[in-house]
């Protein structure tokens, strides 16, 4: 079994380093025609390559042109929409007095949260998410929601039971 696994190791490694020498430039090339900053189309190039080395059936992968392309993007999505998550916390961060302010560290386990949250909701529906965020930031009863999103109370239930459930599911699969 060692044996096999160190085979499948190398030959795993081996087309890693071939996919590598032959498509990160090609991929930061048309990384760059979508990013304007800095060494941005790099980075993004970079975790795109991470990410296919996590990949389990690596070695079957026919077409890793078009699997780094989707990587990439995802990297893409996810770092523009950690950016539109800070942007908001921070206008949010401004509008309250200056007490209240966080220290950067506290800032960064917030936004981390924050991010957690967004990728456990991701997938919902918007009434679900909307359920969900009344009903843990806003503190509304399941009546409330139901009446300002227009549907029943049971409707809200089964919402907030997916958005926790997601949560649940999220939090034990890192």
């Amino acid at each position: 079994m060692g044996i096999i696994m160190a085979v499948d190791s190398g030959a795993r490694t081996e087309a890693l380093t071939l996919i590598f020498r032959s498509d990160y430039r090609w991929l930061t090339e048309k990384l760059r025609k979508r990013i304007s900053y800095g060494t941005g189309a790099e980075d993004v190039a970079s975790e795109a390559f991470l990410r296919l080395a996590e990949v389990p059936e690596l070695l079957n992968i026919r077409e890793p042109r078009a699997m780094l392309t989707t990587l990439a993007q995802r990297v893409l999505y996810e770092t523009w929409r950690r950016r539109d998550l800070e942007r908001a916390y921070l206008l949010a961060l401004a509008s309250h007095s200056e007490l209240s302010h966080p220290s950067p560290e506290e800032r960064e386990m917030v936004l981390e949260s924050l991010l957690a949250i967004d990728r456990a909701l991701d997938g919902l529906s918007i009434n679900a998410r909307k359920a969900f965020l009344f009903n843990q930031l806003d503190g509304m009863t399941y009546s409330e929601i139901a009446e300002n999103l227009g549907v029943s109370v049971s409707m809200v239930r089964k919402y907030i039971a997916k958005a926790l459930t997601n949560c649940y599911l999220s939090i034990n699969s890192d």
